[in-house]
């Protein structure tokens, strides 16, 4: 632990801290908004649960000037780049985010304590739920993989296989034709599909096995074939799986948030810059779209910061307009909407939380 996280851990910890913004979720995408207001001297909390989607991968590609850097290594030094602003970082998880009836939010943490918000980032990303096959989740992000954008010029070239859990998945076994010629697809429970989507995968030389999955084949800690409820085994080295992505939205949820139909199940509406439909509250990341991949996500994060600090600054000076109006303006009040506006005053751990290690 860094000697400056130690001395945000020696803080008086008082109850209900105040945040100009609660980023909940310390991936790309929390950690983009949190810079970018961290550095519009905002008063920010990122709290982070310590569960990134690509925690499992060796590496993380497609990132202009971060290609191939190992995803902790990335997270690393994001937390170490808010540091230098003023944001605080807290390893916990929220339990709640309520509406204050002032326009505001109470963020509670299942650690105990709690921080109160002007404005909330949701950047707690998705969970990918994999088809019911033993063995899959284990070797999840080494040689049982979801996409080639990421993971597809590494295992370009070998044997590989794409699990059918939905008669669309042939779509996939098609697309990573472009990284290997020798490509199978496993039509597991799959018991049909259209005369169409036959022609294409015999046009692009797939082969396909019919029958249920029983699970990988693994040697020396590699995959080495697929195996089917008959016993057959096919030999493969690759074996992509399409997953389910399932997003973290239980605090939406309960927010009363609106949602969209997508491909992929239901989603938070948002604009274009992630604002949700309950006002203060946006969604970034994979808790806005199953399609971001790293990059994406910390883009959508900045966008959210950038749109979240300039609100607050009308707000505040639409306040102080209004103040003046009523001729309740004072030279003390004028100078607290200035440190309001430069983001002055005391930060401070939320009550019973941990500060992240980095």
């Amino acid at each position: 632990m860094t000697h400056s996280m130690t001395n945000h851990a020696e803080r008086d910890r008082r109850d209900n801290q105040e945040y100009d913004v609660v980023v909940v979720g310390g991936g790309a995408a929390g950690l983009s908004a949190a810079l970018v207001l961290g550095r519009s001297r905002r008063r920010v909390l990122v709290v982070d649960a310590g569960e990134p989607r690509n925690a499992p991968a060796a590496h993380m590609q497609g990132y202009l000037s971060r290609d191939g850097m190992p995803p902790a290594d990335f997270l690393a030094e994001g937390r170490k780049e808010i540091q230098r602003y003023g944001v605080e970082a807290v390893r916990d998880r929220v339990s709640a985010v309520t509406p204050d009836g002032r326009g505001e939010f109470v963020i509670a943490l299942a650690g105990g304590g709690s921080a109160h918000a002007r404005r909330v980032v949701l950047a707690t990303g998705l969970v990918d739920g994999l088809p019911d096959v033993p063995g899959l989740a284990e070797r999840w992000g080494r040689d049982v993989l979801h996409c080639p954008y990421c993971h597809g010029y590494e295992v370009r070239d070998e044997a590989f296989g794409v699990l059918a859990a939905e008669p669309f998945n042939s779509h996939q076994a098609l697309l990573v034709t472009q990284w290997s010629k020798d490509v199978t697809l496993f039509l597991d429970k799959v018991r049909e599909l259209p005369d169409a989507e036959w022609e294409r995968l015999a046009a692009a030389g797939v082969s396909v096995v019919e029958g249920e999955v029983a699970g990988p084949v693994v040697e020396d800690d590699r995959l080495t074939g697929v195996r089917l409820a008959d016993g057959r085994v096919v030999p493969r080295s690759v074996l992509f799986v399409a997953a389910k992505p399932v997003p973290r939205s239980g605090l939406l949820d309960a927010l009363g948030a609106e949602t969209r139909d997508t491909p992929f199940g239901p989603y938070p509406a948002l604009d274009e810059t992630g604002r949700t439909s309950v006002p203060g509250v946006w969604a970034v990341g994979n808790a806005a779209s199953a399609m971001e991949q790293v990059v994406n996500a910390a883009s959508a994060g900045y966008r959210a910061g950038v749109m979240i600090n300039a609100e607050l600054v009308m707000a505040d000076v639409d306040a102080a307009a209004a103040r003046r109006r009523a001729g309740v303006f004072s030279p003390e009040g004028e100078a607290a909407v200035a440190r309001s506006l430069a983001g002055a005053g005391a930060h401070g751990l939320a009550a019973g939380a941990s500060p992240l290690p980095l």
